[in-house]
């Protein structure tokens, strides 16, 4: 099978285009623009990673780009594609806005657009866990309403699952939004949290917790966000199901204090951290925590990685890499 990855050097889409060239079973094609919102070096490390394996090709293109992104995607004709490529960062949204609309409004239009012209099997896009917005209640549901975005990201998040839903009702693409939560692991984005939080215990930095350190989060190791992406994948909605879209949440569905998820770093690099404890931010959902039991029924996924043996494997990673 023919699958299409966009954001491929990226975090989660490296992972998931090394697990599924890992035997000949799928040839993958991964696109990715390698933009500057972190240092490009980091991604083409990832893709030196793949490099070798027969199944596996690279292009560098904006999937924004409308001409060139078709052009690929129509020579290549996907059986399946696996779009996690996206402007991520909740707060850099709020200072640079217009990286969003135009990598998840009008690119997340562009691969839309792509899969009516030419069908595939089954799309499936990164949603967030953001888009439950302000006052969602705890654990999160997909059937729950979603409420006001905190952030310009969770806007753009909420707005591709609307996309997605009218391109499935008036068109008939089959595609499920995977709503991830909190991912961690080996080759993560120097700006999420595990990144910060390693390198400042590293360098003796103080670690800023806001929430006094009580925001709770569904932290969630990136093998089994990419056992749940292919699960997914491989199990569309049914053919009756009208419109043959969905939305699945993709967490551990154990959320931990910020200030646990320090400590776990402490025993693992084997160094105390400097905390701050700061007052909560507007952006910040206090708590999140995502129910699982529908992906559950409808895949099978069951993540299996505890916090303990997740921030384990990625101190190592982070030590190795970083050395």
């Amino acid at each position: 099978m023919k699958i299409l990855v966009t954001g491929a050097a990226g975090f989660i889409g490296y992972h998931l285009c090394q697990r599924l060239t890992l035997n000949d079973q799928a040839e993958v094609l991964g696109l990715d623009c390698l933009n500057d919102y972190y240092p490009v070096e980091l991604k083409r490390a990832r893709l030196v990673q793949l490099e070798g394996r027969d199944n596996f090709r690279f292009v560098q293109c904006d999937f924004a780009e409308s001409t060139a992104f078709w052009a690929i995607y129509e020579h290549f004709k996907p059986d399946y594609v696996i779009h996690v490529g996206a402007q991520a960062g909740v707060r850099y949204s709020e200072v640079n806005p217009s990286a969003y609309v135009h990598s998840n409004l009008v690119g997340f239009a562009n691969v839309l657009e792509a899969v009516r012209r030419l069908p595939p099997k089954h799309t499936v896009f990164a949603s967030s866990s953001s888009v439950y917005g302000a006052d969602a209640q705890v654990p999160f549901r997909e059937d729950s309403p979603l409420g006001k975005p905190l952030s310009f990201y969770a806007a753009t998040k909420q707005a591709n699952e609307a996309m997605a839903f009218d391109y499935a009702r008036n068109h008939g693409v089959f595609v499920t939004g995977l709503r991830f939560f909190t991912v961690y692991g080996p080759w993560g984005r120097p700006d999420m949290t595990p990144m910060l939080f390693a390198k400042a215990i590293q360098e003796g930095q103080t670690i800023k917790l806001f929430g006094e350190g009580r925001y709770r989060r569904d932290f969630t190791y990136i093998d089994d966000i990419t056992e749940g992406v292919i699960r997914a994948l491989l199990y569309p909605p049914a053919s009756v199901t009208t419109p043959p879209f969905r939305v699945f949440n993709l967490g551990h569905n154990c959320p931990v204090e910020m200030i646990q998820f320090v400590r776990e770093l402490e025993t693992a690099m084997g160094r105390k951290a400097l905390v701050e404890l700061m007052p909560p931010q507007p952006t910040e959902m206090p708590e999140t925590c995502a129910d699982i039991s529908k992906v559950k029924a409808a895949t099978g996924y069951n993540p299996k990685v505890s916090l303990v043996e997740g921030v384990r494997r990625f101190v190592e990673w982070y030590r190795g890499y970083y050395a």
